[in-house]
Formats: structure tokens, C-alpha cells, sequence
């Protein structure tokens, strides 16, 4: 087995160890709850019914439940549709130790395989907690480099963890694993420049249902080069990989440092707006100046954006709507009557964006410019919350966003003794 291979194949057996502490799986159960949450509001957004109805019209076997559909369809064809929903409205949760969407891509993987082969939900868990460590260390192992040529990680690490969380309990052996990670090296794909298009969200589904499909071809004796993701001609080398084979080695569990959105839009915006939300109200301003860390200036600064999908990647239109005290929190906020409104756009061409390599990935320095004088605010999303606390705003968030009946029965079915109770789960995903 290659050394890459190898390595992410054995957080799929570290994950299905007894002693992995039960605050780390609180926070796997959190996440499925919030892609849960996002993936219903997303369920009818136009890349989730594009997919949907492509993936329906074919039919097949009943294996797995998608989104909004009544019926079941192939484990594959649920994972597509419902990775795809998970990021249709770009309110999913993001690691930034690689800068990917990670739940979006596992959670579909884990819980078509989980349907399909009768798991437990305690089963499910863990083998998405494995899925999403390998996603980020893998993430971590192709570096910034790879991130900063143009690639989406969401979808490129991400395959690579939808393997480990499509194999789950089921697969023991470390040979068939390893294929499937080969495999799944001729799969990864996804480009920043689909960034602000239906394509971008499309990136998760196709990253989820891969994970699936390798599995599943591997259990059927499909052979791959081991090396395909670390010898010369493997992705590492052909997609601007770092090779950073520490990442595999850094000690605990990486997961838990998941940072849960909070806003609809772009994560790279929502330092700024938590600085910017400190000045709300401030009038007679002449210019806001917004300074984040440079790798963002080619991913969230559409300076004057025209749609509802390139507004959630621009930090001066959610910078204006921060400061007008506007809601940012459903994606209702990004309609063209908000986002084109006159008095907004007039505010948004007087933010300016610059790029600070002294700032983390994670914060964000802002200055307003008014008739007052200066004022300055500073804010990093790493800054670590309670877990309660980020469990009351999660909760809040769903509510607000599906409505508080349906986010509750979301929350009982994750939240069930035992693991996650997936039949109440799938039922309500399915919408009965």
C-alpha cells in the first residue's frame, strides 16, 4: 500500500476504535444536524432540482434516500443530490486548516452507505468523523499550493474522505481501501473558478456520490495504481500538491475545530461582517476599508456583484449589508431587490479590500472611514466558542432557517440514544 494511501486509510480504523471520546462525536452529531438543516433549506434551490431531476430520470434500485423525494433511488444518486443541496446555499460548515467544506461532502457519503447497508447510526457517526479526518488531513497534505493554483478542496480532499465514509463498517480490508483511494484520485476534481456559479455546489455532490461509486466499483474487484495519489505522475504531483506528510501525523482529532457558518455567504466574508457588525448604524461614512488574508482576494471580492450567488462572494456588498444592520442569515438576504438596491450599492462601492499576509485565514481588520473620525474593529473566527454555545447558535440558525418544527424533529433524529436514528432522519429529509 502506498504511503498516502495507507495513511488516510487508517483514520476510517482509527474512527471505528471504541475510545474515540465522546466529545468529538458530539461535534460529528452537531455537524449532521447543520448540513441537515442546510441541505432541507437547499432542497429546492435551482442546482438542487437540476441534479435532482437528472439523477431521478434514470431511476434504479432503492438503496438510499435523497432530498425531497419520496421514493428511494441508488446510494450514488442520493449522495449527488444530497451533497449538492448541502452547498447549494454555501451555509455549510468550514475547516480552515485546508479551506474546505467538509460536512457537505461526508455526510451524504456516510448516510447513503449507512442506508444501503443497514448501519447503525452509532456506525454512521463514526464513519463520517473518519471520512471528514481524512478529508481535512488530506486537504492539509496538498497544501495552500494546491488551494492557491485553482482548485476547490471541498471536492478535491474531499472524494478522498467520502471514501473512508462510504466504506464504514463494511470495509476491513485495507487492500480494498487503498483501491478505492486510487480510484478515487481519477475522480477528484473542482475548480475556483466555478466560484459564484451553480457548479460550485455541484462540486460537493459530485466529490460525495465518487466516494460512493469507488467503493462500490472496488468491492467489485476494480484495480487502480496504489501510487495514483503520490508517486510521480499521482494528484500530488499533477494538482500543485505541498506532499506535507506531517499533516498525517499531527496528534488528536482535527474535526472538532470545524467552524459552523453562521451567515449565507462565503466563509471568507464572515470575519469582516462580525467586525463590521460592531459599527452598525455609523453615519456620514466617506470609506470602509476591509483587510483580509490575500488568498481571499481571488475567492470572495466580486467588488460589484449582480446575482444572488456572486453577492455571497463579495466582501464589499456583506460588508455594506453588515454595517446597514441588514439580516445575512437566510438566503432571502441575497435577493436582487436587496442586493441592487440603490442606498446598498452606494455604500458598497466606498468598501475597499486589501490583502494583509500578516492576518490568519480566519480574521479580518476593518476601518470606517466617517465624519467622527476612525474607528477600527478586528475579528478571527478561530477564536474557540463553548461547544454550547456553538450548539445554541447551530440551533438557532435551523429554526430560523427551516422553521422550528421541522429543525426540531432534525434534532431528535441525530440526537438519538444510541447514534443517530436514520430512519427518522431519511423520513425527514424525504420530506413524509
Amino acid at each position: 500500500m502506498a504511503d498516502v494511501t495507507g495513511r488516510i486509510a487508517a483514520f476510517a480504523q482509527k474512527a471505528r476504535a471504541l475510545d474515540v471520546p465522546g466529545d468529538v462525536l458530539d461535534v460529528v452529531r452537531l455537524s449532521l444536524f447543520d448540513w441537515a438543516t442546510v441541505a432541507w433549506a437547499g432542497r429546492d434551490e435551482p442546482v438542487t432540482r437540476i441534479v435532482r431531476g437528472a439523477e431521478e430520470a434514470p431511476g434504479g434500485v432503492a438503496q438510499a434516500s435523497a432530498i425531497g423525494l419520496a421514493t428511494g433511488m441508488p446510494a450514488r444518486a442520493a449522495a449527488m443530490i444530497n451533497g449538492t443541496a448541502g452547498h447549494a446555499l454555501d451555509y455549510d460548515d468550514t475547516h480552515f486548516a485546508h479551506i474546505g467544506h467538509v460536512s457537505t461532502v461526508i455526510m451524504p457519503a456516510a448516510l447513503a452507505a449507512a442506508e444501503r447497508g443497514g448501519w447503525s447510526g452509532d456506525q454512521m457517526l463514526r464513519a463520517a468523523l473518519g471520512g471528514a479526518e481524512a478529508s481535512i488531513r488530506t486537504g492539509m497534505w496538498l497544501g495552500r499550493s494546491h488551494y492557491e493554483a485553482g482548485f476547490h478542496q471541498t471536492s478535491t480532499a474531499g472524494v478522498f474522505g467520502a471514501v473512508l465514509a462510504a466504506a464504514g463498517p463494511d470495509c476491513t480490508d485495507p487492500e480494498r481501501l487503498a483501491q478505492a483511494l486510487a480510484l478515487a484520485a481519477s475522480r477528484a476534481s473542482g475548480m475556483k473558478a466555478q466560484f459564484g456559479t451553480m457548479a460550485k455546489p455541484y462540486h460537493a455532490g459530485m466529490a460525495a456520490a465518487a466516494g460512493i461509486e469507488v467503493m462500490t466499483l472496488a468491492a467489485r474487484g476494480m484495480e487502480a495504481n496504489p501510487a495514483a495519489l503520490d508517486g510521480p505522475f499521482g494528484f500530488g504531483a499533477t494538482h500543485a500538491g505541498a506532499g506535507d506528510l506531517s499533516a498525517f501525523d499531527v496528534d488528536g482529532w482535527l474535526f472538532p475545530q470545524i467552524s459552523h457558518k453562521l451567515y449565507a455567504c462565503c466563509h471568507g466574508t464572515h470575519a469582516a461582517i462580525e467586525a463590521l457588525s460592531e459599527l452598525q448604524g455609523a453615519e456620514g461614512i466617506d470609506r470602509v476599508e476591509i483587510a483580509v488574508h490575500p488568498r481571499w482576494l481571488d475567492v470572495c471580492d466580486i467588488p460589484r456583484p449582480k446575482t444572488r450567488l456572486e453577492a455571497k462572494f463579495s466582501l464589499t456588498l456583506t460588508g455594506a449589508m453588515a454595517l446597514k444592520g441588514l439580516p445575512l442569515t437566510t438566503d432571502m438576504a441575497f435577493e436582487e431587490g436587496v442586493i441592487l438596491d440603490a442606498a446598498l450599492t452606494d455604500l458598497r462601492d466606498r468598501v475597499v479590500v486589501r490583502g494583509d499576509a500578516g492576518l490568519a485565514d480566519t480574521a479580518a481588520q476593518v476601518a470606517l472611514h466617517a465624519a467622527g473620525g476612525v474607528q477600527e474593529r478586528f475579528h478571527d473566527l478561530a477564536r474557540p466558542a463553548a461547544f454550547d454555545m456553538r450548539v445554541r447558535k447551530v440551533r438557532e440558525k435551523s429554526r430560523a432557517l427551516i422553521g422550528e418544527a421541522m429543525s426540531d424533529r432534525l434534532w431528535n433524529a441525530v440526537n438519538a440514544d444510541g447514534g443517530p436514528d436514520i430512519a427518522a432522519l431519511t423520513k425527514t429529509l424525504r420530506g413524509a
